[in-house]
């Protein structure tokens, strides 16, 4: 595997090419201590174990598809399914692929852009994409610019798969949470949108005032409201770090795994939205330009 450093004045941050992984990101703590801010593995050869795509990017369909299948331009397309359930881009999905480093940049604001070439039927999609990510590190936030291009018409939805720990805390309890989400999209058990947006009012997903995560733990796709300036906000009186989360797009799933204490915010288009028509449209045609910007600014409390 090959491994990229950026580095500014307040973050470090540490690329593989194997599933454009974001391994570290070191973050100066109220302390002036750095603390590596996402969960990962210190040996990158670990990462090919890994099943829970931690730091990746997730492709070429992040989230879940119905059915295995969706119809596009009256054509049915077949893709990897487990108990009618596509996630994540597939059996191989684009966080279990080598990327390309096409180019680094280690001038004031130092980037790096990666890429990979997802061949037409791949995973049962249709179309030769080029998918790229650039991470990109102004002062104290991380740019992620996701873009693809196709040459035929398919569906497409790139997010970023890190998990965020802000401190060195067993739990994540004691974190602070906000959402300027009103809605949540509604889902069954097995977590697939049934195409109905809910009111997070009156539930122990309400984040829109900033409060304490206690107990609550969240598996759940969230409409940013329009007019919202921010999508999320998270931070630890612990090590005294803040993260604003900012996109584009119009939804992010927000994940707390039980089985270490982080929490992602996946950036994205509403999982399943090439089956109902009333999401975003993830179609993307020939001489279009995909593009997912976001940007997680870290600060001090």
């Amino acid at each position: 595997m090959k491994q990229v450093t950026l580095s500014t004045p307040f973050i470090t941050l540490i690329v593989l090419d194997y599933g454009a992984i974001i391994q570290k990101v070191l973050i100066k703590d109220k302390e002036g201590k750095p603390i590596n801010v996402v969960v990962g593995f210190d040996r990158p050869n670990e990462y090919l174990k890994d099943k829970k795509c931690l730091g990746a990017c997730v492709g070429r369909y992040a989230g879940r598809i119905s059915n295995g299948s969706f119809v596009l331009d009256r054509e049915t397309y077949h893709l990897h399914e487990i108990k009618e359930i596509h996630l994540h881009g597939g059996k191989e999905g684009f966080a279990k692929k080598y990327w390309v480093i096409e180019e680094v940049n280690h001038g004031r604001y130092p980037w790096v852009r990666l890429s990979y070439q997802s061949r037409h039927l791949e995973e049962g999609y249709p179309g030769n994409l080029k998918a790229t990510v650039t991470y990109k590190l102004v002062d104290n936030a991380l740019h992620i610019t996701h873009g693809a291009t196709t040459d035929r018409t398919t569906v497409v939805n790139l997010t970023n798969h890190s998990y965020f720990k802000l401190d060195a805390a067993n739990e994540i309890d004691h974190y602070r949470l906000q959402l300027n989400c009103k809605q949540w999209v509604e889902t069954y058990e097995n977590l697939l949108p049934t195409g109905n947006f809910l009111s997070v009012s009156d539930t122990t997903s309400d984040f829109l005032k900033e409060k304490a995560i206690e107990k609550i733990r969240l598996d759940a796709t969230f409409k940013i409201d329009a007019k919202a300036k921010t999508a999320a906000r998270i931070s630890s009186e612990r090590s005294g770090i803040s993260m604003n989360v900012f996109t584009n797009q119009p939804g992010v799933v927000v994940y707390t795994p039980l089985a270490f204490p982080a929490i992602c915010f996946e950036t994205q288009n509403f999982p399943d939205a090439p089956n109902h028509k009333n999401f975003p449209n993830s179609i993307l045609r020939p001489k279009e330009v995909y593009t997912n910007e976001s940007k997680f600014v870290f600060d001090l409390l």
